[in-house]
């Protein structure tokens, strides 16, 4: 029985990373312990719910001004981890929701907005390629985490609340397109991750007014300094920056690079074998476009799989 908690324990610490950041439905990801072993065959559903607040634009192409947004947000989402070969990996499928209030500046107008409704879903599949075999739940007390890498590959589907015809929508209309590559090197109760990403656009055909938008590519690179307390417990302190991604409406390209930094913490609890909270809050640090705001959220998740015991607290 003390055995089996120890892998409880370890598996508590590494799977809780499936808690993904609720920013990531309007912009770029914080997200630590993206590339950590778990074990084969764990299903999770989460619930999350957050709130965003401050400058935040959605589309750099429209040149909105002094933007005060207001977001309620919540998502639903559900991940297994796979077998890939010798390697372990998984596939998620997110499904956001939300709710916005605002007002921003444009043409020298004051205009206002409120919405709810679906914001893009997204999937994604992703893969250890190195440190992370895929091990049942029960190989778990042989194996110890040290330098894992991997990568990712996700897809945002334009299905979310659109309307030509207002300058701030909550989907996109529009596919992105984001591989990934990262990488966690374990010291003792730390685990440092590093992770780089480009995410590619097709093209809007129904641009704001009936206009044709493309967009370039935006690259990011994001770091994660992750501490492991007792019984679970883990806290991160996350930062990223992001550089790219000016757009072109009907040919004219406009000006609206991107290149800012955001700094974030995330808490996680595990209140049992199966159930998982998470706290993150973030913050723009420097911005050229879009990312002045701040974010707070709370995620719970629930996991289940072959192996899991019915007790409900680990020691």
């Amino acid at each position: 029985m003390h055995k089996n908690y120890g892998i409880m324990r370890l598996t508590l610490i590494t799977c809780i990373f499936l808690l993904w950041k609720l920013t990531s439905l309007y912009a770029q990801d914080l997200e630590p312990r993206a590339y950590t072993n778990i074990p084969q065959g764990m299903n999770f559903v989460l619930a999350g719910y957050s709130y965003s607040q401050g400058g935040l634009v959605f589309d750099p192409a429209i040149p909105l001004k002094n933007a005060d947004i207001h977001i309620h947000g919540t998502v639903f989402a559900w991940a297994r981890s796979v077998k890939v070969g010798p390697m372990s990996g998984k596939v998620d499928v997110i499904l956001p929701y939300g709710w916005l209030a605002g007002s921003a500046e444009y043409d020298g107008q004051t205009v206002t907005r409120e919405v709810s409704g679906l914001a893009d879903p997204r999937i994604r599949m992703s893969v250890n390629f190195i440190g992370a075999p895929s091990l049942p739940l029960s190989g778990f007390k042989d194996y110890k985490q040290n330098f894992v890498m991997g990568g990712s590959l996700q897809v945002f589907l334009p299905l979310g609340q659109y309307d030509p015809l207002r300058l701030v929508n909550l989907g996109t209309n529009r596919y992105t397109i984001k591989p990934e590559l990262g990488a966690s090197k374990t010291l003792g109760n730390f685990q440092i991750e590093l992770t780089g990403g480009v995410a590619f656009y097709t093209t809007n055909y129904d641009f704001y007014g009936g206009k044709t938008r493309s967009q370039a590519p935006i690259g990011s690179i994001q770091g994660h300094v992750n501490y492991s307390f007792k019984k679970g417990i883990w806290a991160a302190v996350d930062g990223t920056y992001y550089w790219g991604g000016h757009s072109t409406v009907d040919g004219v390209e406009g000006n609206d690079l991107q290149k800012n930094t955001r700094l974030g913490l995330t808490v996680a609890i595990p209140l049992g074998i199966h159930h998982s909270l998470k706290i993150n809050l973030s913050t723009g640090v420097s911005t050229r476009t879009g990312s002045d705001y701040d974010v707070a959220g709370l995620i719970w998740q629930y996991r289940w799989g072959k192996g899991l015991p019915k007790s409900k607290r680990p020691d």
